[in-house]
């Protein structure tokens, strides 16, 4: 070989070269259904209701460990008598905050696992699960039958409120008509 030629490139590894060829798009088939937008939703829940339960556990322990170094005396303060102020109504209140707070972030957690793990992400898909495992067919006739129960529910309660406003007015009317009793009783006892 002349120093002035230069060298032949490396053949490509057979492995290599076909790597290209042999891989595939990603498409919604091919991923996991635990990658798939459907599933990270759900699951999103999930991880909000679990962070939301532990910032409500640190809230709560916060509170715990404050309320003890309080009952702790000071150095030169005797044991026999608290150095600090009792409010019942306040404790009552505090606990009860933190109480919601917690049992709100598991419920929220509960339900965001219960809904990833029977894949439901919407009202209509546990209408539809519950139907089907029901046995009942989730047909147009249910739609039919639906809509004509919202529009007999949208005409009792326009009546309702009609009737509401027309009792209003006979309200009116009979305070107006009390107002003139008054009056002319004034009148009477005044001409007496």
């Amino acid at each position: 070989m002349a120093p002035s030629q230069p060298a032949p490139a490396p053949a490509p590894a057979p492995a290599l070269a076909a790597a290209p060829t042999a891989q595939h798009p990603a498409t919604p088939e091919s991923r996991s259904s635990f990658f798939s937008q459907r599933s990270r939703r759900q699951l999103g829940l999930f991880c909000a209701g679990a962070g939301f339960f532990a910032v409500s556990m640190a809230i709560t322990r916060r509170s715990l460990v404050r309320r003890y170094k309080a009952t702790i005396p000071k150095f030169y303060q005797p044991n026999n008598r608290p150095g600090f102020e009792v409010n019942g109504a306040m404790e009552a209140l505090e606990a009860l905050n933190l109480a919601t707070i917690n049992v709100l972030s598991v419920s929220m957690m509960v339900g965001g696992g219960l809904a990833w793990a029977l894949d439901i992400s919407s009202l209509d898909d546990m209408r539809r699960k519950v139907r089907i495992n029901m046995g009942m067919d989730a047909s147009q006739e249910d739609s039919e039958a639906e809509e004509e129960i919202e529009g007999m529910i949208a005409t009792i309660l326009a009546r309702k409120e009609f009737k509401h406003l027309l009792g209003k007015e006979k309200e009116k009317e009979e305070e107006e008509e009390e107002g003139k009793e008054k009056q002319e009783a004034k009148v009477e006892e005044d001409q007496r």
